[in-house]
Parts: structure tokens; sequence; C-alpha cells
């Protein structure tokens, strides 16, 4: 019990050890961690928070909108972006 306690003494957070992931998640959560320039970590939370806590999505899918959406690629991002630079400025 006690490398129990030595082992988790300065986690604050739960931990899990994942078994089994396939080839090609594994691959495409890499490459999301690469090109989001965030931690694979920090990508297998939010996939899981995505999978499992829907409300908490609203706030995410308007990431995108204020420019700094870790989603998409950044044709996608410049696509959204030339289509808000469209629209009208003098509407009444």
């Amino acid at each position: 019990m006690q490398a129990e306690t030595i082992y988790t003494v300065g986690m604050e957070s739960i931990q899990y050890t994942v078994r089994g992931v396939p080839a090609e998640l594994d691959a495409e959560l890499r490459r999301e961690a690469r090109a989001s320039g965030r931690s694979l970590n920090a990508v297998v939370v939010g996939a899981l928070e995505e999978a499992r806590l829907p409300a908490k999505r609203v706030h995410d899918d308007l990431d995108w909108f204020v420019g700094s959406a870790p989603r998409g690629s950044r044709d996608e991002q410049e696509a959204s972006q030339q289509w808000l630079d469209a629209l009208p400025t003098d509407v009444p």
C-alpha cells in the first residue's frame, strides 16, 4: 500500500491506463495532437469529454468563431474566416 501512496503524491486528478487502442485510432489521436499543438493526453481527455459530456460541446463548438479552434484543418479555418470577412458590414 505504501507504494500506491508514494505513486499518487502530487497527482491532483484521476488517471487511467488504456490498453488495446486500435492503431487507426491511435494514429488519428496523435495526428490531431500534432495538428492542434496540444498534448496527446489533452486530445484523449477532450475526446472522452465529447463522447460523455455533450453539454460541454456547446462551448467548444464556437471556438472556430473566435479563432482558437484546435479542431479542423487550416483550410477549414481559413474558409470560415473568408466567409466571415465577406459578410456585409453596412447592415442597418
